[in-house]
């Protein structure tokens, strides 16, 4: 993304147990405030224009997860559901917000799930953007092979591009994937923990994922807040004949699908706006 089309907007920190959170902030206060929690293979930077978009009469915050990045890496590797809800909790004091509208995108839309249902004082409302507790087989196993097999360095942007799978030449392109790598020795590296992708190659090694220590069906039900659910209708991630169990698994969600894969935001980010401004409207949030 060209620097002069980057929306204006604040960076800062926020110490989160024995890490530092980094986040871009939107906006002013007014309406209940927006935090926008990423993906597995994306960091706020992603979001930069839906949460410039989505500003209006509110704060934004897009924050990085710990292990994401320009937030730091967990030194003892703790990447829990409960960690993940504390660093948005103390986001929150960070900004004196007694309760907030929630965002977010697949692994993102797990952990501020999580946290509604644990929290439900905090949470105003809740959008989960391609996400439901149950991957599609054909984009768990595509994220699973793609996460496992990223190099220690990628000798150049180019190198970088072409491995993920896209257009060298388009300058958006570009400036997104300098924007996800560090400079390190030999060459470059992606901002994420590299954990993520230990674990998703002992996955590949022995056939057997990880499992949570909770039921994300259960948290999804137990959440009070409204919810709107916003589903690619292209994603390989999010199976439509998921879709129907999600709708019915509680009475406060409502779910929408727009003519997407499995990252909403980059590929229709004002449907997405606009279903999310929708919404908060209707919720008079």
């Amino acid at each position: 993304m060209p620097a002069m089309d980057i929306p204006a907007h604040e960076t800062g920190a926020c110490r989160s147990g024995n890490v530092t959170l980094r986040y871009r902030k939107f906006g002013a206060p007014g309406r209940t405030p927006v935090l926008i929690v990423h993906g597995l293979s994306y960091f706020s930077y992603d979001w930069i224009g839906v949460g410039d978009a989505l500003a209006d009469g509110r704060e934004v915050v897009a924050q990085d997860m710990r292990g994401f990045g320009d937030s730091d890496w967990s030194p003892d590797a703790d990447y829990s559901l409960d960690t993940f809800a504390d660093d948005i909790g103390e986001l929150c004091d960070h900004f004196g917000w007694a309760n907030v509208v929630l965002v977010g995108h697949s692994m993102g839309g797990r952990n501020v799930t999580y946290f509604a249902s644990r929290r439900p004082d905090r949470v105003a409302a809740l959008v989960l953007v391609d996400y439901s507790p149950v991957n599609a087989p054909e984009g768990s196993e595509r994220v699973t092979r793609t996460v496992a097999g990223v190099p220690n360095t990628f000798t150049s942007v180019d190198e970088a591009i072409r491995y993920f799978g896209k257009d060298a030449s388009d300058d958006r392109i570009r400036a997104r994937m300098e924007a996800y790598l560090r400079p390190v020795e030999g060459g470059f590296a992606i901002k994420r923990d590299t954990v993520f992708r230990d674990r998703f190659r002992k996955v590949l090694e022995t056939g057997e994922r990880p499992k949570l220590p909770v039921d994300m069906w259960d948290e999804l039900a137990a959440v009070a807040a409204p919810i709107l659910v916003l589903r690619g209708r292209r994603s390989d991630m999010f199976a439509q004949a998921t879709a129907s169990r999600v709708k019915s698994c509680n009475p406060r969600l409502g779910l929408v699908e727009l003519d997407t894969g499995h990252d909403v935001a980059g590929e229709d980010p004002g449907g997405l706006v606009r279903e999310i401004t929708n919404f908060l409207h209707r919720e008079d949030r």
